[in-house]
């Protein structure tokens, strides 16, 4: 890392969300809340597609990868900005810094390309049904899912070219719980103000131009959908509300973070919460509660553990 950066900067200074120490509490048993309940709920459906026979099609095993996207999302900051509450000068060395904003760009660049591989396999099932089997087969789905990782890759490695030659030789303090790119960027000791718009927005465009394109989809399916029966159609209609909420959630901040940089920094922070705690905990709700299959799969699953568990009880006789 030093043979890319020649800085003075040995770490940076995280603000977090609040000074207050009655708030960080407060935000301290919230959060853990929301991240144990996010870990449980994703690795819950992600075990519960693995483990079911008639849930392993092409929908639910780009379900299954979304899951552990979204646990990944939730664990490259969450647990630090946990621990930080408690801290009293709250620091990350430049290292992990920059890892925070490769993972963050690593795991929405995959999240935003497999919702799109997600919206193209209903497409297929809704608009194509006699073709879906041939289309959609194991290897479409292994190549989409490597195809999103692939993408989020490339996509992070060039945030990164960017920034690992910014000298940063003074100031060190990240108005946030975490690094992103649009706040250290703004520490460099040169004027990227351009340089910086442009790179920063790209990613924001990229986004707005992905979520108008599955914008167009679900109406092509919904005009679809249309002209099928009532109980195929509530049902396409009721998977495809699902999808577009968790959609909006994904594409909703970045968008505005990254189309528009350098702007309100409160809002910014507050969408960052949104983004990498509440998105990743509300994901596996909204799929399980609008889907009867997944629902069903999961009250059998704990349903069976709590029956597995109380039979391997120990039990002593009474003396």
């Amino acid at each position: 890392m030093e043979g890319f950066n020649h800085s003075r900067v040995s770490e940076f200074v995280l603000l977090g969300l609040t000074d207050s120490p009655e708030l960080q509490i407060f935000f301290f048993v919230i959060f853990s809340i929301f991240y144990l309940m996010t870990m449980f709920g994703n690795c819950l459906i992600l075990l519960t597609v693995l483990s079911t026979s008639h849930l392993h099609s092409p929908m639910y095993f780009l379900l299954s990868n979304l899951s552990l996207i979204d646990m990944c999302l939730s664990s490259f900051a969450t647990p630090k900005m946990i621990m930080d509450f408690f801290a009293q000068r709250k620091t990350i060395s430049f290292e992990g810094c920059i890892s925070q904003i490769f993972f963050l760009h690593l795991f929405t660049g995959t999240e935003i390309v497999l919702l799109i591989s997600m919206s193209f396999d209903r497409y297929i099932a809704i608009c194509k049904p006699l073709h879906y089997s041939t289309v959609m087969s194991q290897q479409v789905c292994v190549g989409l899912v490597v195809t999103s990782w692939t993408v989020g890759f490339l996509h992070t490695m060039s945030q990164l070219a960017f920034t690992l030659y910014l000298p940063f030789c003074g100031p060190n303090v990240v108005d946030s719980f975490f690094c992103d790119l649009p706040l250290v960027i703004q520490l460099a000791c040169i004027d990227i103000y351009v340089l910086g718009i442009f790179m920063i927005s790209t990613s924001g465009v990229i986004a707005l131009i992905s979520f108008l394109l599955l914008l167009t989809s679900y109406i092509i399916v919904l005009v679809t959908i249309r002209d099928h029966s009532s109980t195929r159609s509530s049902k396409a209609l009721s998977t495809y509300t699902a999808h577009f909420i968790v959609v909006l959630m994904c594409f909703g901040p970045c968008i505005f973070i990254y189309v528009w940089p350098f702007t309100n920094f409160l809002m910014d922070k507050i969408l960052s919460v949104f983004y990498t705690i509440f998105t990743p905990f509300l994901n596996p709700l909204i799929y399980t509660l609008r889907n009867e299959e997944v629902k069903t799969a999961v009250k059998k699953k704990l349903t069976n553990q709590f029956f597995s568990f109380g039979k391997t009880t120990p039990r002593y006789p009474v003396q």
